[in-house]
């Protein structure tokens, strides 16, 4: 909602002049102090009240024996999302704290899990059937000014509203079939699929298999699934998509590929999207 939405915002604001003055001064701060200055003012903008032991458990532990985590929130007295502190300009690359956090959470029953040094928040899915890199859901950097609204975004997934609708999990599963997708597009533009190199050959049966297999390793081709909408990049032909990326390069006539050969050829679905570059 709005309200959410504008505390975030203030929260992230104050954040990222605190990250600001910590590094101008060249200071070091500790893991206590990361988490009173730069998490718990994201988490409480976020709608959690981390004083209700009912909504927020410091140094939660699964299991007595087990190494506590630093903050579990809770929904309807179920654990929904852990969130695992450093202190800032930690690296969080390193594998140790990523599956330190992720194993536990998957232990636990719990699906979404963060690591964050309060600048750098990386969310993931711990039930996901793929290994931990790959769990990795987004990241984002508040003192990053350039990427604001992907932050506000990503930060907003966390609170408390918006895990109760359980929003997350529909996200997922898109971005999860999107990267699966993706990988099966850029292997077939980029391998030998006989398919893909009989729908070319259709529109320009002057070339070899030979020449199209070449012509497409040398093209660059990204497939992308963007977080927003956005339009569509334009066409000479209404249902045709330009196999050179629509570059105006007169040495490089363009060859246009029909949509409908690659529905028929079982390479794309209605409501997929293409970006050529």
């Amino acid at each position: 909602d709005r309200e959410t939405r504008q505390r975030l915002e203030d929260a992230v604001g104050k954040v990222r002049r605190t990250i600001g003055q910590v590094r101008e001064r060249r200071e070091r701060i500790s893991e206590a102090q990361t988490k009173a200055s730069l998490i718990n003012p994201i988490l409480v903008a976020l709608g959690w009240d981390i004083t209700d032991i009912d909504e927020v458990i410091l140094e939660y532990k699964y299991k007595p024996q087990d190494n506590p985590v630093d903050y579990a929130m809770f929904l309807h007295r179920t654990p929904r999302l852990f969130v695992e502190a450093k202190a800032v300009d930690v690296n969080l690359d390193d594998h140790k704290w990523k599956t330190q956090i992720v194993n536990y959470a998957n232990t636990a029953g719990v699906e979404w899990c963060v690591l964050t040094d309060g600048d750098t928040y990386s969310l993931y899915n711990s039930h996901a059937p793929v290994d931990v890199d790959r769990k990795l859901f987004r990241t984002v950097t508040i003192s990053d000014v350039t990427q604001s609204c992907a932050t506000l975004d990503t930060l907003e997934l966390l609170s408390k509203g918006k895990l109760s609708d359980n929003l997350l999990s529909v996200l997922w599963k898109a971005h999860f079939i999107d990267r699966r997708v993706q990988a099966v597009l850029e292997s077939i533009f980029t391998g030998d699929d006989p398919a893909f190199l009989r729908v070319i050959r259709r529109q320009a049966p002057e070339l070899s298999p030979t020449d199209v297999r070449e012509a497409l390793r040398r093209a660059d081709i990204i497939v992308s699934f963007p977080l927003s909408p956005h339009p569509p990049l334009p066409v000479a032909e209404p249902d045709a998509v330009p196999a050179n990326g629509g570059r105006d390069d007169p040495a490089e006539p363009a060859v246009w590929i029909r949509v409908r050969d690659l529905l028929a050829a079982g390479l794309t679905q209605p409501g997929d999207r293409w970006r050529f570059q």
